[in-house]
């Protein structure tokens, strides 16, 4: 990359082969503004330009707003879907892919027959293998929206049951984020308090203290909850305090909302830190739950899940047992089950790393010859037949 365009051309070039390849579809690279990078035209019997420009740019935001492939339509009436490409935070351009005639609903080849939902996702992977945009910033995009949706969903429910009064939607609430409490259900616990809340800013309506007090009493119910699930009570209110004391300086439901959240987290933490089985166990569990599905896109939130820890206690206790965040365990505990792969079997390596869950096999070796100092190739040469030794464990400590 010279630093003026976000993407090489011979780079660029070696996607969009891979691209049209597998779905027969015309992939360009553009810059923020929608300008065509390393090309003249986005389909070869365009003649308007200037306006696919402004729909490509408005592409390339759209899917930076809101973390996957924005899908839209161009002058030309061909659909047209695009990535963003960014460095850090910085959006600096975007791949933009078009192909299928709205007005016969064909695409160009057979390759291209596959769905469009298909092409759009393979799109954003392709980027993000590349490293070539962020895909923990759009991942993040994606989860707020989700939030939104479900804000969205918990206010239409709101509308619909007709609620009298706050005091009402505690009656009918209560007993249902109790059990949910109780049970260490931390979706359900957050879809209950997401209704509580728009509840409560509808009917207080621009009366911040007024709401902040119901908040208190909500925190209050909580904190009873996690006792009565097998919280330690000292700790539960304790940890709570200082941030109970913060709520004074609160100053908009926005704010309000997020403490509200972070409170239900602790305390969904000190029903899991005092409950019988010790955090090594808990640890045991992910790491058996990592080892069994390393072939598939899991993330830190999906283990911290079944590990019954939030998603930041479980990265600082993982850090704090192993001294690895869970993308260093995660890449050695690939590159372990590799190892064994390799030297244990005749499969090639591009079966190798699709098995161990690595997105291609460049990716694969670059990522093996960092943590072992040699290629895949060269390893399987060099430890056949494999050793005991060679088993790369992860120590927890108690």
């Amino acid at each position: 990359m010279d630093g003026s365009t976000p993407i090489s051309r011979s780079e660029l070039t070696r996607i969009q082969q891979t691209y049209r390849k597998r779905f027969g579809f015309a992939l360009v690279c553009v810059n923020p503004g929608g300008k065509l990078l390393h090309a003249k035209k986005s389909c070869p019997d365009c003649d308007m330009e200037s306006s696919c420009r402004e729909v490509r740019r408005r592409s390339v935001l759209e899917a930076l707003r809101w973390g996957e492939p924005c899908i839209n339509v161009c002058p030309g009436e061909r659909a047209m879907w695009a990535v963003p490409l960014m460095n850090n935070e910085k959006l600096t351009g975007g791949l933009v892919a078009t192909g299928i005639s709205l007005d016969n609903k064909v695409a160009p080849d057979k390759a291209s027959s596959r769905p469009l939902l298909e092409a759009c996702q393979e799109l954003l992977r392709m980027a993000e293998a590349e490293n070539l945009t962020n895909g923990a910033l759009l991942k993040l995009r994606r989860q707020e929206t989700e939030m939104q949706r479900e804000r969205a969903v918990a206010l239409h429910s709101l509308k619909e049951s007709q609620y009298d009064d706050i005091r009402a939607i505690y009656l009918r609430e209560e007993p249902f984020l109790l059990a949910a409490i109780k049970r260490g259900e931390r979706k359900a616990a957050r879809e209950i308090i997401n209704r509580v809340l728009l509840g409560i800013y509808h009917l207080g309506r621009n009366r911040l203290e007024y709401v902040k007090s119901f908040v208190l009493e909500l925190i209050i119910m909580m904190c009873r909850a996690a006792v009565e699930a097998g919280g330690e009570p000292g700790q539960i209110l304790g940890s709570n305090y200082e941030s109970v004391a913060s709520l004074a300086q609160i100053r908009d439901e926005e704010a309000l909302c997020h403490w509200l959240t972070r409170m239900l987290e602790r305390v969904m933490d000190g029903i899991h830190d005092n409950r019988k089985y010790p955090n090594t166990v808990l640890l045991e569990n992910a790491m058996r739950h990592i080892e069994a599905h390393l072939q598939e896109d899991i993330g830190r939130d999906d283990v911290a899940r079944i590990a019954c820890l939030s998603p930041s206690h479980f990265s600082r206790l993982l850090r704090k047992k192993t001294g690895w965040t869970f993308t260093e365990l995660m890449g050695m505990a690939r590159v372990n089950k590799a190892r064994e792969m390799l030297v244990r079997t005749g499969k090639g390596l591009t079966e190798i790393a699709i098995e161990c869950g690595f997105c291609d096999q460049s990716y694969f070796t670059k990522v093996f010859r960092k943590q072992t100092g040699l290629t895949p190739r060269d390893y399987r040469l060099r430890h056949a037949p494999r050793q005991d030794n060679d088993k790369l464990t992860i120590p927890i400590q108690t």
